[in-house]
């Protein structure tokens, strides 16, 4: 490859994937050029700025078992602090309670699943049956198929499913599940309640997205020599690719029929909604994460407990659903109704904002595209969530697309000098 052994490398997009990648080459003393069409950087997860105040454009959860995204915000500067490290614990507003043991695997879920509360005996007894028989699978189906079938396989579609299996698939695939990949839920599953110690636990961010990773970063790269361009969207390759022997593309595949034609693909999407209510400051959840199980509410955050914003309940609504129909104020005032009929005597919220994230996710479905990091035009790799080869699109997933065009473009840079 003609010159590719120097020069500074061009990525487009800074969200999680593309500043992972940009972080990777720049401690290999790479000089990079980051080029990103927003005003900050964090790509579908980041910090949006509105009525002069600033928000998630979702409530994202990390987990223990992101070890390369906890490792690269290490590398960053990133303090522990800026997360909330909390064991597994699945409390529901109504009717189900679940808290791992702080146990190896699979003691810690065995356990319990044992002393959790709003399912019947039996059905949890089954729940370990299924956990047994995907460990003796490797947690790998020969055949994919949706995750509604496989629970309806193993009968774990009652009580359990409804509180444990479908949340937790809809919380880490962000799509519903008859649709959503067994594999990729499965992969999520091995790396969590089957990991190691730690693995399960739930990371709830205490600062904002664009904060959490990307902006120390984008800080991380200039002070290594690199550049971080806002405001700079890339319409076409044509000028990078005449300044820049190698170029990682990092953006949503919907972004690249335009920047890069020739690997556009079909591609459908899942969304996110995060309502945000804001009630008295005195107005505080029993757990800074709790779930709801009667409407269209998945769970609620409360951002006291996270970022000191006093009063502030974050409402998320996972995947494609009936939501989608009502307008943003009505929405509210739902979710509001839900919030209320869950804990009696909470005031009336004194405002909402609706952050409505249309293509949050690329929809992880059985067969769904994952292109390749090098695909078959010299000097051009892809990054991105949707090209991790196991995972569901999470930030975990992105983090991994970025260092493995990262570390492609490692190894063609020493071949060209070879």
């Amino acid at each position: 490859m003609t010159g590719t052994a120097r020069g500074p490398v061009a990525i487009v997009g800074a969200g999680y994937a593309g500043m992972a990648a940009a972080v990777a080459l720049a401690a290999r003393g790479v000089a990079v050029e980051v080029f990103e069409a927003g005003p900050v950087p964090g790509g579908r997860a980041r910090r949006v700025r509105t009525r002069g105040r600033d928000y998630d454009n979702g409530q994202h959860l990390l987990v223990g078992a992101y070890r390369e995204l906890l490792r690269l915000m290490g590398m960053v500067g990133v303090p522990e602090r800026a997360l909330l490290r909390c064991p597994l614990e699945l409390r529901y507003l109504r009717g189900f309670a679940l808290r791992a043991l702080p146990l190896p695997a699979p003691l810690g879920l065995l356990g319990g699943l044992l002393l959790a509360r709003g399912v019947p005996l039996g059905e949890r007894i089954g729940a370990l049956r299924f956990m047994r028989a995907m460990r003796a699978q490797r947690f790998r189906l020969r055949e994919d198929q949706s995750v509604a079938s496989l629970l309806a396989k193993h009968r774990q579609d009652g009580r359990i499913g409804h509180y444990l299996w479908v949340p937790l698939c809809v919380a880490a695939l962000n799509i519903a599940a008859e649709q959503a990949s067994a594999n990729a839920f499965l992969a999520v599953l091995r790396d969590t309640l089957n990991g190691p110690p730690g693995a399960s636990d739930l990371l709830l961010p205490r600062v904002d997205l664009s904060r959490l990773f990307p902006e120390p970063a984008a800080a991380f790269v200039e002070a290594h020599g690199g550049r971080v361009h806002l405001r700079s969207p890339v319409r076409d390759l044509t000028d990078l690719r005449s300044r820049f022997a190698q170029v990682i593309v990092a953006v949503g595949p919907h972004q690249l029929r335009t920047i890069v034609p020739a690997l556009a693909f079909e591609v459908s999407y899942e969304p996110i909604y995060t309502v945000y209510l804001q009630y008295p400051d005195g107005v505080r959840l029993d757990r800074p994460m709790l779930g709801l199980d009667r409407g269209h509410v998945q769970w609620v955050f409360d951002r006291g407990w996270l970022a000191g914003e006093h009063g502030l309940i974050a409402c998320v609504i996972s995947a494609h659903g009936a939501h989608e129909a009502l307008t943003h104020a009505a929405l509210a005032e739902c979710c509001a109704r839900e919030l209320g009929d869950a804990i009696p005597g909470l005031p009336a919220p004194r405002g909402s904002q609706v952050i409505a994230e249309k293509r949050a996710t690329a929809a992880c479905v059985p067969g769904a595209p994952r292109p390749d990091t090098r695909p078959a035009l010299d000097g051009l790799y892809l990054a991105g969530d949707y090209t991790d080869p196991e995972y569901p699109p999470t930030l975990e997933a992105a983090v991994r697309s970025g260092l493995r065009a990262a570390q492609a473009v490692a190894e063609d840079r020493a071949t060209a000098r070879a």
